[in-house]
C-alpha cells in the first residue's frame, strides 16, 4: 500500500470540499472494498477523508410512508431493520445474499452503491484494463470472462457492477441524495445514477468531483410480492452471475404492476421497462414470462466464457416471475 495522508471530516460539506480540492483524495467509511484496492495498488489515493463520525447512520421514516437511509447505515443494520424487512423485503434479501456477516457489519449503504467491479483484470495491475488505466485495452475481451457482462457492453469494457443492494434499490425506485463542496444538494434517481462504459469505463457514476452520497430514499412500497434471487457459483461470499429483483402485484388473476431489475449482467444494475410492460395486464403464465424475458435480454451477447449467462438469465427471470405471481 502506498503512503497517504489522513483526516477525519466533521461535516458532510467539509468532506465533500476536501475531496473536491484534492483530486487525489477519496472518502472512506467501512473500507471493505477501498482498502483491498489500495493494498493491491489498483487505487492509490494520496489523501483519505474518514467520514465515519458524521451523523449519517440513521434509518428514518419520511412523510408518505417511505424511508431515508443514511449513507453510513451498515448493511447489517439495514437488512435487519424491521421496517425494511416488512415493507421492502427484496432489499433485505439482497443485502443478506451479499458478502459475509463480518463484511456486512462494516459495509455502508453509500459504499455499497460505489463499490468497484470484481473483474479479474481490473484487480491485476499487470494486465490491461481501460477502467483502471484508460487506453490500455480490455483484457477480458478474449480473455477469461465467465463473470462478465452480456448487456450494455462496449469495445472498451465488459465489466459488471457487483452490488446486490443496488439491484434491489433499482427495483424499488430509490433516490440517492448527495452534497457537494459548495453545500449544494442533489437527488438522483438510481435509474440515472450509474453509467454504461462506452468509451469512458473509468467514469462509473454521474456524481461530480467531490460529490458525496448522504442518504438513499426509498419511496412508499407499491404493493405486491417482492422476490430476490441470486445465482452464483457457491452459496456464500460469491458475486452474482445473474440476479433478479422483482416487485410484482397481481390482482384478480392479472398482473397489475411489475418492476424488474437485474444484476451480474451489465456495467450497472439493469432495468428494461419494456419487459415490465409485457407483463402488465396479462394473466401469469410461462408464455408471458418468456415474452418478458425475450424483451429484457434482447441484444444480450456473450464473449465466449460467459455465453451461458444468456439462457441462464432467461431461466432465472422466468423462475422469479413464477414465484412472484404464485397465489
Amino acid at each position: 500500500m502506498r503512503a497517504f495522508t489522513f483526516e477525519r471530516a466533521t461535516s458532510p460539506r467539509e468532506a465533500a470540499r476536501a475531496v473536491l480540492e484534492n483530486r487525489d483524495a477519496t472518502f472512506i467509511a467501512g473500507g471493505t472494498n477501498l482498502l483491498d484496492l489500495m493494498k493491491l495498488q489498483v487505487t492509490t489515493p494520496a489523501h483519505v477523508i474518514d467520514v465515519t463520525k458524521l451523523p449519517l447512520d440513521k434509518i428514518e421514516d419520511i412523510p408518505g410512508g417511505g424511508l431515508r437511509i443514511g449513507t453510513l447505515v451498515t448493511n447489517t443494520d439495514l437488512a435487519n431493520d424491521t421496517r425494511v424487512r416488512v415493507k421492502y423485503p427484496v432489499l433485505s434479501r439482497a443485502l443478506l445474499s451479499g458478502a459475509t456477516n463480518q463484511l456486512r457489519n462494516k459495509a455502508t449503504t453509500g459504499g455499497n452503491l460505489l463499490q468497484r467491479t470484481r473483474c479479474y483484470y481490473f484487480y491485476d495491475i499487470n494486465r490491461p484494463c481501460n477502467k483502471r488505466a484508460p487506453g490500455t485495452g480490455c483484457a477480458a475481451i478474449g480473455g477469461y470472462n465467465r463473470i462478465h457482462a452480456i448487456l450494455g457492453t462496449s469495445d472498451d469494457c465488459i465489466a459488471t457492477h457487483p452490488s446486490d443492494m443496488a439491484v434491489a434499490m433499482l427495483a424499488l425506485g430509490a433516490i440517492v441524495e448527495t452534497i457537494d463542496g459548495a453545500g449544494h444538494t442533489r437527488r438522483i434517481p438510481v435509474t440515472e445514477f450509474y453509467r454504461l462504459p462506452g468509451s469512458t469505463p473509468q467514469i462509473e457514476t454521474n456524481l461530480q468531483p467531490g460529490e458525496m452520497i448522504t442518504a438513499v430514499v426509498l419511496p412508499p412500497p407499491v404493493g405486491g410480492k417482492q422476490v430476490y434471487r441470486k445465482v452464483r457459483d457457491r452459496a456464500s461470499y460469491a458475486f452474482a452471475l445473474v440476479s433478479v429483483a422483482a416487485v410484482v402485484d397481481v390482482q384478480d388473476g392479472k398482473i397489475r404492476a411489475a418492476r424488474l431489475a437485474f444484476g451480474g449482467l451489465a456495467h450497472k444494475p439493469w432495468r428494461v421497462p419494456a419487459a415490465e410492460e409485457k407483463l402488465v395486464g396479462e394473466a401469469p403464465s410461462d408464455a408471458v414470462f418468456m415474452a418478458a424475458a425475450d424483451t429484457a435480454f434482447a441484444g444480450a451477447r456473450g464473449y465466449g466464457g460467459n455465453d451461458f449467462k444468456v439462457p441462464l438469465a432467461h431461466r432465472t427471470l422466468r423462475a422469479v416471475l413464477a414465484e412472484a405471481t404464485k397465489v
